[in-house]
């Protein structure tokens, strides 16, 4: 018998509330891509906002192919040119402010989009 309590389980949500204050958009480069977990009542949102050309988008942090969060490395989801999103487990590419996959096993799905925006500096869940 062993004193180590069973690993729980943590309940997923897929969607957030709007208006919610997540960074400075200073706070994340251009290019450059940062990871939020947020806690909605009992359960938590996996996602990511990639800030491109002065745009944001923001991403549920699954991929399309296995369901896997797609950075290995914290806030790593770009390729180091900045110019593509990287699953880094199998090597699936996508367009950073469309989600569309370009390469890799999961060509011509997407990224789940999570809505947020950049208003008076500050990147929020729209």
């Amino acid at each position: 018998m062993s004193d180590t309590p069973a690993p729980v389980e943590r309940k997923r949500v897929w969607a957030t509330p709007p208006n919610v204050a997540l960074c400075a958009e200073t706070d994340i480069a251009d290019p450059g891509s940062r990871g939020f977990v947020l806690q909605i009542g009992e359960a938590f949102f996996h996602g990511f906002v990639v800030r491109k050309d002065g745009l944001v988008a923001g991403y549920v942090d699954r991929c399309p192919h296995q369901g896997f969060p797609l950075a290995i490395d914290l806030d790593q989801y770009l390729i180091p040119d900045g110019s593509l999103i990287l699953c880094g487990w199998h090597g699936a590419v996508f367009e950073p402010l469309t989600g569309a996959c370009v390469g890799g096993p999961c060509a011509g799905t997407r990224l789940t989009p999570w809505p947020v925006e950049a208003r008076d500096g500050v990147i929020r869940t729209a």
